[in-house]
């Protein structure tokens, strides 16, 4: 059966409209009162690249001068994993430490150490020059920007001796603002509750604990299930040699680049483990923030390095 379209006169018809608009203007009222006014405080992103240029200036006055850099790597992580594991693993870290303290996050930074990775497919290692340059000229930028504490969150092992080197390597010229490393030692409390979650005792590299973190804040890029397609286990292939450093020691102990198991991976370990650390690094911006005394001694340094007989020998 057809039916014949029903027809309003004008007058109708507007004021079905207007008694619309209040009806969706009253249902909004409550919404937009507890939305933040653009540029309040609580409207303000954590997140660098996110924000305008005049919120910017407002991001840096409410962080205390401070700035975080998460860095990662883009590198093997078992059959498993996606290559940019350490990178979304220190990032998310560092967003939820800054939803306890605020402070500015800078954009995704994947330029690090990972020469022992580069016979794995999808691994991108830059030369030492371009990873020390683009660090450097990275602080120096965001110096420049206003923020004289510049928190570095690594996510990726084989950064470990490189950016304690660059950290120490600060004090080679005078400069205006501090370089801190988060170096996390876990509580005790923490760290009984993830023993007693884990399943497995050797846990490297995109074992157990690193899949549970994916596992808990991207679920969509873990595959835990493929976790048994390569072997973890290790090789010991220079197990003969005793007290010696020697650069192919990973890939002699670790060469699929996937240390341990991450089949028995939970999201419940994960979330333990990411809370754990944020709790650790909010408390850690806390106190950068607070801190007077690094600056003003590093000045004192530069002072006295300019002069070095001057220096008081009592």
């Amino acid at each position: 059966m057809t039916r014949k379209p029903m027809r309003k006169t004008v007058g109708q018809a507007c004021a079905t409209l207007i008694t619309a608009v209040g009806t969706l203007v009253l249902l909004a009222a409550p919404a937009l009162a507890q939305a933040p006014a653009p540029g309040t405080a609580a409207a303000l992103s954590v997140r660098w690249e996110e924000l305008t240029a005049p919120d910017f200036v407002r991001a840096v006055e409410r962080s205390g001068g401070t700035a975080i850099i998460p860095l990662g790597i883009v590198e093997k992580h078992g059959p498993h994993l996606p290559l940019g594991t350490d990178l979304l693993d220190a990032r998310e870290v560092v967003l939820r430490a800054v939803k306890r303290e605020y402070s500015i996050v800078f954009p995704p930074y994947y330029f690090g150490q990972i020469f022992e990775a580069k016979h794995q497919p999808g691994t991108i290692a830059y030369s030492d020059r371009l990873m020390w340059d683009l660090l450097q000229e990275t602080l120096d930028e965001i110096s420049r920007n206003g923020i004289k504490k510049i928190v570095l969150v690594n996510g990726h092992g084989g950064n470990d001796s490189f950016l304690q080197f660059f950290c120490q390597s600060q004090l080679a010229r005078r400069r205006d603002y501090a370089v801190f490393l988060f170096q996390g030692s876990g509580s005790p409390e923490a760290q009984a509750k993830l023993k007693a979650l884990r399943q497995t005792s050797m846990d490297m590299h995109a074992g157990e604990l690193e899949t549970s973190m994916v596992v808990a804040h991207r679920p969509d890029l873990a595959h835990p299930e493929r976790a048994g397609e390569q072997s973890g286990e290790d090789q010991a292939r220079l197990e003969g040699l005793k007290n010696a450093y020697t650069a192919i020691w990973w890939y002699a102990r670790f060469p699929n680049h996937y240390a341990g198991d991450g089949s028995p991976a939970t999201a419940k370990l994960g979330n333990l483990a990411l809370d754990a650390e944020a709790d650790e690094l909010a408390a850690m911006i806390r106190a950068v923030k607070a801190d007077t005394k690094v600056l003003e001694l590093q000045n004192r340094f530069f002072e006295q390095s300019e002069k070095p007989l001057a220096t008081p020998q009592k």
